[in-house]
């Protein structure tokens, strides 16, 4: 694991409770379900790994984001063309999970905050929130992720990590990396899968998550990141919430961990 001085600057973070956090997320799961997307070229599968990570398989490109806990949750998958990650924070980054994943090959699109960790990737391509690229036919694009509860401002600073968007055959896919309802995801438009976060203090509560939905209205959204300090949130309330005030979006629950 990285220095929890780089990772939180200006804290002090006792030891215990880290590793704690760490072996807590790190419980052995069961395979979790492929989700199919058809699209106008080709199929979208997706993979749910654990915690904050999935693998994406788009075209003849296999991509994962926030490939952490380690290479072995992987070893039964392609080697990644993409990586995509969002922050610095060990569930995003871990560069010993990316050294044993990543090839010569591999592509990482990351922010700035992130390729500075990351020094010994060259292949990384830097995107500020706002920005965009392509990959073949898909396309990347950065979107805000950051707090905007007072107390929590600290844990995801604005313009630090990416949230993405991934758009490849007619169809978006919105992974909103470690955020809170912030106006960013509120305007979003025609989100085919989401992949919504909500563990307080970090992120969302499930309340705010399921308000948000009611904003940008995804098709489909997939609860993800949902473990925090207490424990795991009420994704069947949040289930709930989304069916009473939107309707029109489907609420798919897969157990992360």
């Amino acid at each position: 694991m990285q220095s929890i001085q780089k990772l939180f600057p200006g804290k002090r973070i006792i030891t215990a409770l880290v590793l704690a956090f760490t072996l807590a997320y790190c419980a052995t799961t069961e395979p979790k379900p492929k989700i199919e997307i058809p699209s106008s070229k080709t199929s979208i599968q997706i993979q749910p790994i654990f915690h904050g990570s999935l693998v994406l398989t788009i075209g003849d490109k296999t991509i994962y984001v926030d490939p952490s806990w380690g290479g072995e949750k992987y070893k039964d998958l392609k080697k990644p063309d993409l990586i995509l990650i969002t922050d610095i924070h060990p569930d995003h980054l871990d560069l010993k999970t990316l050294g044993e994943i990543a090839t010569k090959e591999t592509q990482i699109i990351a922010p700035e905050a992130v390729a500075k960790e990351a020094k010994e990737y060259t292949n990384i391509t830097r995107l500020k929130n706002g920005q965009s690229t392509s990959v073949g036919d898909i396309n990347f694009s950065a979107i805000p992720m950051y707090n905007i509860t007072k107390e929590h401002l600290d844990k995801h600073t604005k313009g630090r990590g990416n949230g993405y968007l991934i758009k490849f055959g007619g169809k978006t896919i919105y992974i909103s990396g470690d955020t809170e309802d912030i106006k960013e995801m509120r305007a979003l438009k025609n989100i085919d899968i989401a992949f919504l976060c909500m563990n307080q203090p970090y992120t969302m509560t499930v309340e705010k998550a399921a308000d948000a939905v009611k904003d940008f209205k995804p098709k489909v959204v997939y609860p993800y990141h949902y473990r925090g300090k207490d424990g795991l949130s009420d994704t069947e309330k949040f289930k709930a919430l989304v069916k009473e005030s939107s309707p029109s979006t489907e609420v798919e629950l897969i157990n992360w961990y």
